[in-house]
């Protein structure tokens, strides 16, 4: 077995060889190299101390020292190298009380989560492979290194982990590990809301689907997404519908681009179904006004996993305009771009593929065609340069403000004239904007359109 090692990677190998060190590529891009993928970064172990790889290499960070963690600058790129180990007792949850550096390749591999991220290699000793996870990459199966109860109860994550594999790779994960996942689900509590949110957004980038039936099975998804589980009990029985919304919400997440955003908006588009969900007589039912619970609760689950500002933003006003329905005229148009916002207005149409898709095509597949007249329609208007924003009016706040106006007045009168212009888009031009100011602004300071 050969892997082809990056040039830096192969010289750091050599240069801890020829200070009598033996060195090896590690974990991930052992695994991505087997299976034939590029490697996003390298990894390294030695038999070499810290103290010791920084007298070795002219140019190194200390990244975790206390853990046998040092970055080698190399070629302007960084390298991970860390010492062979064996960690002692875990008492948070993630990081060892104490590490015991060690001499073998094989006791480092040993502390490892999964067998397919155990394994080393270097060009003069080939694969090193104690657990089998050659074997588990051909199988297709995402097994533990030792016994699944103890990995995870030295790091929960290693839970969430296992469902992002099993997502990414399409992997069947092993019946004891997801034993264990049930067992310690609770554990998850424990982990910061920064590393969930990692995960999660490594799996819904994605195969969504199976990390998160995965996860709604062993328990996990309770506690770590407690909305989005009450989704999978949620029944939809409608002409319209073929799944619960739990699992439709899976296939609309599966359909749309890989953007993070529009990813997690399709996530969280249904979430105020179980709230708002009412049955007809002969046990139809229906969610009216779900659009607006689902943003508040995806505001709040964001706020907990602790997201950045931009992306809540997006999210917040994907998930609340997902249902809004846009008429085929250039003025329904433009307005939807003006409150949904020019930025994401075709992630919301792709938004809405999604949701249509994952739904019966009987009753949807005419409402694809119209999100592509949508589309066609709102990319006409930009290639004729009609204004969507503020930015597009030919007059802006300086404008205005020349003319004795100031505040929240200038605000109003912008607002107002986008609105004249959205329908009027001829007259976006800066002389007849502001004779249309004189001659409405009274009315539109007292809110009158």
């Amino acid at each position: 077995m050969q892997i082809l090692l990056p040039d830096p990677v192969r010289r750091i190998i050599k240069t801890f060889r020829a200070h009598g060190y033996p060195a090896y590529a590690v974990g991930g891009c052992v695994r991505d190299s087997l299976l034939g993928r590029c490697p996003s970064d390298w990894d390294l172990a030695t038999s070499a101390q810290p103290e010791e790889i920084k007298k070795i290499f002219p140019k190194t960070i200390d990244t975790g020292i206390a853990h046998g963690t040092v970055t080698v600058r190399m070629d302007g790129k960084n390298y991970e190298v860390t010492t062979y180990r064996i960690d002692g007792k875990y008492e948070d949850s993630r990081h060892p009380a104490e590490v015991t550096f060690t001499d073998s390749i094989c006791d480092d591999l040993a502390r490892r989560d999964f067998t397919i991220n155990a394994m080393a290699y270097n060009e003069e000793n080939g694969l090193v492979d104690p657990f089998g996870g050659q074997a588990d990459l051909a199988h297709g199966v995402l097994r533990c290194v030792g016994d699944p109860m103890l990995r995870f109860s030295e790091d929960a994550l290693r839970m969430l982990r296992a469902a992002r594999f099993s997502a990414q790779l399409g992997f069947e994960v092993f019946p004891d590990v997801q034993a264990a996942m049930s067992c310690q689900a609770e554990r998850i509590c424990a982990v910061s809301a920064e590393r969930i949110r990692e995960e999660l957004t490594k799996m819904v980038l994605s195969d969504a689907k199976i990390a998160f039936d995965l996860l709604f099975h062993t328990g996990l998804l309770d506690r770590i997404l407690p909305e989005l589980a009450l989704c999978f009990r949620t029944a939809q029985k409608i002409k319209y519908h073929l799944y619960d919304v739990g699992t439709h919400t899976m296939f609309v997440t599966k359909s749309v681009p890989k953007i993070p955003a529009l990813r997690y908006a399709a996530l969280f588009h249904d979430l105020g179904k179980p709230q708002k969900k009412t049955v007809d007589p002969d046990g139809t039912t229906h969610f009216k006004g779900h659009a607006a619970v689902s943003t508040a609760l995806a505001q709040d689950i964001m706020r907990r996993l602790k997201f950045d500002n931009k992306t809540c933003d997006q999210v917040l006003r994907l998930v609340k305009y997902h249902d809004r329905e846009i008429v085929l005229t250039k003025k329904a148009v433009k307005r939807a771009v003006f409150d949904v916002g020019e930025d994401i207005f075709l992630d919301l149409l792709d938004l809405k593929r999604g949701d249509a898709l994952a739904q019966n095509l009987i009753y949807s597949r005419p409402r694809l065609a119209n999100y592509d007249r949508i589309e066609q329609i709102y990319l006409r208007c930009r290639k004729e340069q009609e204004a969507f924003s503020l930015r597009d009016l030919a007059v802006d706040g300086h404008d205005l403000l020349a003319l004795g106006f100031s505040g929240k007045e200038i605000g109003t009168l912008l607002n107002a004239l986008l609105f004249y212009v959205l329908e009027q888009p001829q007259d976006n031009q800066k002389e007849k904007l502001l004779k249309i100011l004189q001659k409405n602004q009274k009315l539109w300071l007292n809110g009158i359109k």
